[in-house]
C-alpha cells in the first residue's frame, strides 16, 4: 500500500468512526478492538491504530491494554476540535450545536472586534472591506458557496486583527460553524441585506478605530445568525 493510499484509508476510517461516535451509533462505553476496526473497514492494523490515535487525541475514545478501545461520553470530548464540530453537525443535532457555538461566539468575537479596532493595520482593513464587498455581490446573486468563502475570510481576518493568539486560534471553530450552517440549510437561501450591513458596520468601525461600535455590531451579527437558525428550526418543526 502506498503512502498516499494509506493516508486516504486513514482519513476514511477516522471520519467513519468519528461520525458514528458523534451520532451515537457507537455508544459511550462500547468497546472496540483494532481487529474490529480493521475488519469493518478492510484496512491494515497500522491504519486502524493511527485512526484510533487521532480519536484519542480528540478524547472520543480511550485505549487500554487488555480492555480495548472504549468510546467516551460526550462530556469528555474535545468539543473545540473542528472535526468533532463537523461530525456533530453531520450527525443531526445541528440547531442545538449551532446555537451552542453561537453562545460561544458571543463570548469572544465582540471582544475580538473591539481589539481589532485598536490593533488592525491597513492590510487588515482592506481585506475586511473586500470581504464585505464580495458578500454583497454573492448575496445578491444567491451564490452561497462564494458568500460563505467571503464570510469566512471576514471573520478569520477579524480574529487575526485582534492581535490575540487565543482568539486567532478559534478561527477554525467559527469556520466550521459558518460552513455547517450553510451546508445543512440552516440559513436563508438569500443572505439578508441586514446581516451584510452589520458586517460593513464592523469593517467601518475597525477602520475608524471605534472599538465600542465594532463590538456592538459584531454582537448584532451573532444574534442575527442565531435568530436565523432558530427560525429555520421552527420552520422545519412545523407540520
Amino acid at each position: 500500500m502506498t503512502t498516499t493510499a494509506s493516508g486516504d484509508h486513514h482519513g476514511i476510517v477516522l471520519t467513519a468512526l468519528g461520525s458514528r461516535i458523534a451520532s451515537g451509533d457507537l455508544a459511550p462505553g462500547q468497546v472496540l478492538t483494532l481487529e474490529d476496526v480493521g475488519s469493518t473497514y478492510a484496512v491494515s492494523r497500522s491504519v486502524a491504530r493511527e485512526a484510533i490515535r487521532v480519536l484519542e487525541s480528540m478524547r472520543l475514545v480511550t485505549s487500554r491494554r487488555r480492555v480495548g478501545i472504549t468510546v467516551l461520553p460526550r462530556e469528555r470530548w474535545n468539543v473545540f476540535d473542528p472535526r468533532v464540530i463537523r461530525w456533530r453537525l453531520d450527525a443531526g443535532d445541528r440547531a442545538e450545536q449551532l446555537l451552542s457555538l453561537s453562545e460561544l461566539r458571543r463570548g469572544f468575537e465582540p471582544v475580538a472586534a473591539a481589539l481589532a479596532a485598536e490593533r488592525a493595520n491597513a492590510h487588515h482593513c482592506r481585506i475586511l472591506a473586500a470581504a464585505v464587498s464580495d458578500m454583497v455581490m454573492h448575496g445578491r446573486s444567491g451564490d452561497l458557496e462564494s458568500y460563505l468563502l467571503a464570510d469566512k475570510v471576514f471573520h478569520r481576518t477579524l480574529l487575526e486583527a485582534s492581535g490575540n493568539e487565543m482568539f486567532r486560534a478559534l478561527d477554525a471553530v467559527v469556520s466550521e460553524l459558518l460552513t455547517g450552517r450553510t451546508h445543512h440549510g440552516m440559513m436563508p437561501s438569500q443572505p439578508k441585506p441586514e446581516a451584510i450591513a452589520l458586517h460593513d458596520e464592523v469593517a467601518r468601525a475597525v477602520r475608524l478605530q471605534d472599538a465600542p461600535a465594532a463590538e456592538k455590531a459584531m454582537r448584532a451579527i451573532i444574534d442575527e445568525a442565531a435568530d436565523a437558525v432558530r427560525s429555520e428550526q421552527d420552520q422545519r418543526a412545523d407540520p
